[in-house]
């Protein structure tokens, strides 16, 4: 395991501005696509989608492995190998600190993620020819509050 980071992506651009538009402005290059596809792709599978989660959310922004395995009805070596998919898709960095390994979510990366999921209201899904397709359904209605 080396405390070295990920090499850098798409994804590590300045996080003060958005690193591409979301795709219902404008269809993604395939440059960029090969570049996310990989982080997407280790987020399809809901243990590492957890992992992420748990590690994105947790306090001071890091976790050790110790503290994410016993959340599983899994292997250590399953979950280290969950984690590493997730490192390797540069989603999070990896650090030894004697016996442990910490990991922390790579600063911005769900951010720039989000942004280039994000659905306007009104927005269309988009052709191959940069038209964008208009809904047949109408627009859902805003979700009430949840009263407490």
């Amino acid at each position: 395991m080396s405390n070295q980071p990920a090499p850098p992506s798409v994804l590590d651009l300045n996080t003060d501005t958005p690193c591409c538009p979301p795709l219902t402005r404008r269809r993604v290059s395939a440059e960029t696509a090969a570049i996310l596809a990989p982080a997407l792709k280790a987020l399809g599978d809901p243990v590492r989608l957890q992992l992420m989660s748990m590690i994105a959310s947790a306090e001071g922004g890091e976790a050790c492995v110790c503290d994410l395995t016993p959340a599983f009805d899994l292997t250590g070596p399953t979950i280290s190998h969950h984690l590493r998919t997730l490192r390797e898709a540069g989603l999070v960095d990896a650090e030894r600190r004697g016996t442990w390994v910490y990991y922390r979510a790579r600063p911005g990366t769900l951010r720039h993620l989000a942004a280039l999921l994000a659905v306007e209201s009104g927005g269309g899904a988009w052709r191959d020819d940069q038209r964008p397709v208009r809904s047949p359904h109408p627009p859902r209605p805003a979700p009430r509050p949840l009263r407490g």
